[in-house]
């Protein structure tokens, strides 16, 4: 039996450039993963069968989970004739916008690779990733990128930390954002925007450093805040109340409904927690996942 740990990410900047040809929309992000997520368990079997159980039961069939999708993709791509039983401890919420269904394919194809004894390298575990989801090879290593593109064309850059005693309060509103209704009116902003925001990144030193932290706090922003706030007033509400509470570069993540405030102690944001937890459907304070 193994464990893998599926660390969710929140996006720090997200910005939407433009829609392409083929309809989808091409992105300017800044990914970070946070110490906060889901658990994949695998048992071995005698057979090639692959099994899937829950934590807590799913709406949806198991064979589009993308927990079992990734063990298949596996298989098939390496012609493994082991069987796997997996058990997918649930914790992240669906429709958050920190990327929980990803990072649980993520952690699969991780957790696969040590129990199937593939030796495989990273670099083949993000490329299988990516018929997954435009978020799942960034999930295979975590930390901190900027991604472009639809999510694919990941930077990564030297991981992020939080200074001194702050901690993350992230929380999910009694509501969840359908991604169709997030790109409705969302403003493409063209390029400029982006490239700033990397060029005034990048002039502030180090990934690792105090100054770049402190840019990237600072310049906070996501343009699908535009779209879904008046429709979905729970989330801006959640927004308005970590500030409230004294939260600093509060900002939605991904397409929503999660909201998080970096706060500059862990007792205040856990006292924001508990000021939250009766109007949010999930909460916890942490810290960022520096990756794999």
């Amino acid at each position: 039996m193994m464990k893998e740990f599926a660390p969710a990410k929140i996006n720090l900047f997200l910005d939407v450039i433009r829609k392409r040809e083929d309809g989808y929309h091409d992105l300017g992000t800044l990914f970070q993963t946070v110490d906060a997520g889901d658990t994949i368990t695998g048992n071995l079997r005698e057979d090639d069968k692959i099994t899937l159980e829950y934590s807590v039961p799913q709406s949806y069939p198991k064979e589009t989970d993308l927990v079992y999708r990734a063990a298949v993709l596996m298989q098939e791509a390496y012609q493994v004739n082991q069987g796997v039983d997996l058990y997918l401890e649930k914790v992240m919420p669906l429709g958050a916008g920190l990327g929980g269904g990803s990072a649980d394919a993520a952690a699969t194809l991780r957790l696969l690779n040590r129990l199937w004894k593939l030796d495989l390298p990273y670099e083949a575990l993000e490329e299988l990733g990516a018929h997954l989801g435009a978020d799942v090879p960034f999930l295979v290593r975590g930390g901190s990128a900027f991604a472009e593109g639809i999510g694919e064309k990941l930077t990564p850059i030297e991981p992020l930390q939080l200074k001194d005693d702050q901690h993350l309060l992230i929380a999910t509103p009694l509501d969840a954002v359908p991604t169709k209704d997030a790109y409705a009116g969302v403003p493409k902003s063209g390029p400029d925007r982006w490239e700033a925001y990397k060029s005034g990144f990048k002039s502030a030193g180090s990934s690792a450093s105090a100054a770049s932290i402190d840019f990237a706090l600072e310049n906070v922003f996501n343009s699908f805040e535009i779209s879904v706030f008046p429709k979905h007033p729970l989330v801006e509400k959640l927004k308005q109340d970590l500030i409230r509470l004294g939260a600093t570069s509060v900002l939605m993540s991904g397409s929503g409904a999660s909201v998080f405030g970096v706060f500059e102690t862990k007792e205040q944001a856990e006292s924001a927690l508990e000021s939250v937890k009766f109007t949010t459907r999930y909460q916890k304070v942490t810290r960022f996942f520096q990756g794999f």
